[in-house]
This record gives structure tokens, sequence and C-alpha cells, in this order.
């Protein structure tokens, strides 16, 4: 389970955004919906990923924040010594909804169509 609970405590202070950006920096990119964004690749790397705040607001006891997710992926062919299938990584982005729980910190992690 994602929690992000430097967020919560930053949130309505100046520095809610790079809390933000770094804390989402820490996580897993297995914990988030990467895979399903995927636009250029069929597979998401190990590469670190940066993500962007786009938007923050308040609604009904969770901080949703809306980010932009910078990451790569690859085409994933069989690795046999014919396959003509390049290792070029591809730049992909995607934007994620984070739903933080202000009561818990605990978060839920949507992949927006955008």
């Amino acid at each position: 389970m994602i929690r992000l609970p430097h967020s919560l405590n930053a949130w309505a202070t100046p520095a809610f955004r790079d809390v933000f950006i770094q804390e989402v920096a820490q996580l897993d990119a297995a914990e988030l919906p990467l895979q399903q964004g995927l636009a250029h690749s069929s597979h998401v790397t190990a590469r670190p990923f940066q993500a962007m705040l786009i938007g923050a607001s308040e609604d009904a006891g969770l901080l949703r924040v809306k980010a932009g997710i910078f990451y790569t992926g690859v085409i994933a062919g069989c690795s046999c010594a014919d396959d003509p299938t390049p290792i070029d990584e591809s730049n992909e982005y995607c934007v994620v909804q984070f739903d933080i729980d202000m009561a818990t910190a605990a978060v839920t992690a949507t992949l927006l169509a955008e």
C-alpha cells in the first residue's frame, strides 16, 4: 500500500510541491499504473521516473493530487540471437491521480486518460 505522509503533512505549505515530487520519486514504479500508461513501448524499465505536480485540492476527506509522470519503456523482444528488436528505450508520459486519505495518508493511484 502506498502512503505519502510527508506530502500530507506539507499540504497547504510552500514546500508541498517539492515534498510531493520527492516522496513520489521514492516509490517503486510497480506501485503505480505506469505499465497501463505505456504508449510507445511494451514494458516499463527499471530506470527512475520523475513526477510533475499538475494540481492539488481537498475533496471529502481526500487530498487529490494530479501529477504527470515521466518514465521510460522498452519494446521487449525474446532476446534471441536473431531477434531484430532493438533494446532502445522510449520516453513515456502519463497522468496519475493520487487520492491521499487525509486521516491515514493511504493512497489510491489512478491512471487518467489525458
